[in-house]
């Protein structure tokens, strides 16, 4: 019986593959369609997202495989009208090393995303689709049924097969909210001769009859990310897309020949869908990434709202699968995410509703869908039972941890925040000495499974620094105490999934005892802890 089954094999499904895997968990990932799928579709992965790329190990590779955001020249009856840097102003600050996103095709993405899991172990099975569900008799596990008719044992399921998800039909949970048949876009990948499009920028003809949206897709020498609203027959209804019509758009709102456009491939028609499952889990069964939301595309947050669900489950089914923490955990995964899920349901058709009135004026555009929201890096769990009481600065249990440049106490070699949280473990961070007891008490109480990381202050001698533990980090610029706000001595618990679990005062060591038991009960570390776990921590 296998620990985890996945049923979808897109960054969803691919990034909770990932992150239970190198956490020694049994995966299987299975997917209904017969080959890995070639198309661009999302663009890419936000700040957020990257973070959480980067805890996994692939972030060096997303980034060399994908481009910044490209500034986007606005059209009108075919002439330049504007052009507009949405990020012209932004920068990576001490705690947020990313301040935009990365631009790569979904496809790429996910090939990234497998080739790590094949160093874990695991390959996705494809022409694999789950039929059947239903739990053991004795409540300890789900029976999976195949297309094919065989059968499999999982003690858990989830299902990351998108819009239309087969797992969550099984589940009878309901997919309620509103299609708007009148908000329809074709999409596709196309390939437009070389020198024709400048692809240092993405070109969007907005006209009174339609639009045409084009941005190039990094990695390729001719390839397009091709959007416009549909034609229509005379009745007004939007005609399939075809290779033809979409070179009739091209022409008609570029002014360009429409020979240019030399070849169409996976052609679609996007409606906007708003939509949320009313449950993300039954019994042994979880809902993630489209399966559980659907949403307008304004902000690009789909893909990363899946990415950021899969981030947030992972860790706890592996503490659960592993013994270390009690089932009720798993409660906490729609109980955190299914708010967020709403929200992004809110702020999406928000940007939808913006972006519409905008391009109604010459020189509008999709510049109008970004906003500080959209970059993921805002949203936090603070009404969660697992964010405990305590703090009264800007940082709060639930929020998002931040990431600080410091150096390693003993060799003085630089490093950040971000590289002490990478990896399958909690992290306890102690700024001032008053925090050794309670880093003594956490390490002897659950060893390799919680790293913690003595911060030293700017002024700590080098007697003291050389003498530090191995994990200790010096604060040379103060940047990590700013960013936690410890004013005073303090204690901060840090999730597997890099929120804020815990702020305490450096001499509260029960209310550190009782959190860490709530997210890793053993008393002594579990031998599994340590093997079969592997590091995420970027190299370099």
């Amino acid at each position: 019986m296998t620990d985890v089954l996945i049923a979808g094999a897109g960054p969803t499904g691919l990034t909770l593959a990932c992150d239970l895997a190198r956490r020694g968990i049994a995966v299987r990932v299975v997917d209904k369609s017969p080959e890995h799928p070639r198309s661009s579709r999302a663009k890419g992965p936000n700040p957020r997202s990257l973070e959480v790329l980067e805890d996994l190990g692939v972030v060096r590779e997303v980034l060399d495989a994908g481009s910044a955001p490209l500034p986007m020249r606005k059209y009108r009856d075919g002439v330049p009208v504007a052009d507009a840097d949405p990020y012209a102003d932004s920068a990576p600050t001490p705690d947020a090393p990313y301040d935009r996103g990365r631009l790569i095709a979904q496809w790429r993405l996910e090939e990234i995303l497998r080739d790590r899991l094949s160093t874990l172990g695991v390959s996705v099975a494809t022409g694999t689709e789950v039929v059947g569900l239903d739990e053991d008799g004795d409540g300890d596990g789900v029976n999976v049924t195949y297309a094919d008719g065989s059968r499999t044992r999982a003690r858990y399921a989830v299902g990351c097969d998108g819009a239309h998800s087969r797992v969550r039909k099984l589940l009878g949970i309901p997919f309620d909210g509103k299609t708007d048949e009148e908000q329809v876009m074709v999409c596709g990948d196309v390939e437009i001769t070389p020198g024709v499009l400048d692809r240092g920028l993405w070109h969007q003809w907005f006209d009174a009859d339609g639009a045409v949206m084009l941005c190039p897709v990094p990695g390729s020498r001719t390839g397009w990310w091709f959007q416009a609203g549909p034609e229509r027959d005379p009745s007004g209804a939007p005609l399939a897309p075809s290779p033809d019509g979409f070179r009739r758009l091209f022409t008609r709102h570029t002014r360009l020949p429409g020979a240019h456009l030399t070849e169409a491939t996976l052609l679609s028609t996007y409606r906007v869908n708003v939509r949320m499952a009313g449950r993300f889990r039954v019994g042994r069964v979880f809902l993630a990434g489209d399966a559980a939301h659907v949403h307008a595309i304004a902000g690009g947050l789909g893909m990363n709202t899946g990415i950021q669900d899969a981030y947030n489950l992972g860790w706890k089914l592996a503490q659960v699968l592993r013994g270390r923490a009690e089932p009720a955990l798993l409660d906490t995964y729609e109980e955190e995410r299914l708010p967020v899920a709403a929200w992004t349901l809110d702020i999406t058709s928000d940007r939808l509703r913006a972006t519409l009135e905008a391009i109604r004026r010459p020189g509008g555009g999709l510049d109008s869908a970004i906003t500080r929201e959209t970059t993921g890096l805002d949203r936090g769990y603070r009404w969660s039972s697992l964010a405990a009481p305590g703090g009264d600065g800007e940082l709060r249990s639930g929020d998002r941890a931040p990431d600080a440049p410091c150096h390693h106490a003993r060799t003085g070699t630089p490093t950040r925040l971000f590289r002490a949280f990478a990896g399958p473990h909690i992290t306890v961070l102690g700024f001032g000495p008053a925090s050794e007891g309670t880093l003594r008490r956490v390490r002897e109480a659950h060893g390799d499974a919680v790293r913690t990381c003595r911060v030293y202050d700017a002024g700590a001698t080098g007697a003291e620094t050389a003498a530090a533990g191995p994990d200790a980090l010096h604060d040379r610029k103060g940047l990590a105490r700013t960013a936690y706000g410890a004013v005073e001595d303090t204690v901060v618990v840090i999730r597997p999934d890099n929120h804020v679990g815990l702020i305490a005062g450096a001499d509260e060591h029960d209310a550190v005892r009782r959190y860490l038991d709530v997210l890793d009960g053993a008393a002594q570390p579990d031998p599994t802890s340590a093997e079969g776990m592997v590091d995420g921590a970027p190299k370099g």
